[in-house]
């Protein structure tokens, strides 16, 4: 089991968990539960993302090593999760800015569709780990820098 990926995968988890539990503590009317637990799940992805740009930027990315007629839907499906991860992100970064300029009436609304796309998200985020370095072998790594430089 690859340490890296691992633990980034753990975070991205651990924030969607988060989110999970801020959701029912604002529907319980417990905003101070959810501040803190959404600041958290937050940091929870941030740290995720900090780990996810090292590695690919000085480990490299891993490619996808299962069997080659799976490869095609393999891509099509990583296509999916990094299109979900990105909206995710600008979703979640906009909620959490909302938040903290106390426009509430839009945060509530935008809030249950960034959670949505924030599990979708980290749900396959997972698959993604799992096909990668669970169920198959992974493929062949190369770092960012590797590849610009061309060594």
């Amino acid at each position: 089991m690859p340490l890296l990926p691992t633990i980034s995968t753990f975070f991205i988890v651990l924030s969607a968990v988060l989110v999970a539990f801020g959701w029912r503590f604002i529907v319980k009317g417990e905003a101070k539960s959810h501040k803190k637990t959404m600041i958290a799940a937050a940091i929870s992805a941030l740290l995720f993302f900090i780990i996810y740009i090292s590695r690919t930027i000085f480990i490299g990315n891993t490619s996808f090593g299962g069997p080659e007629d799976l490869e095609i839907y393999y891509t099509i499906f990583l296509i999916f999760h990094i299109t979900l991860a990105t909206t995710g992100a600008v979703f979640g970064i906009t909620t959490l800015v909302l938040a903290f300029k106390r426009k509430i009436s839009v945060h509530r609304k935008i809030g249950p569709i960034t959670s949505i796309i924030w599990f979708l998200s980290a749900s396959t985020g997972v698959i993604v780990y799992l096909l990668l370095y669970i169920l198959y072998e992974g493929g062949e790594t190369t770092s960012l820098i590797k590849a610009i430089l061309g060594t």
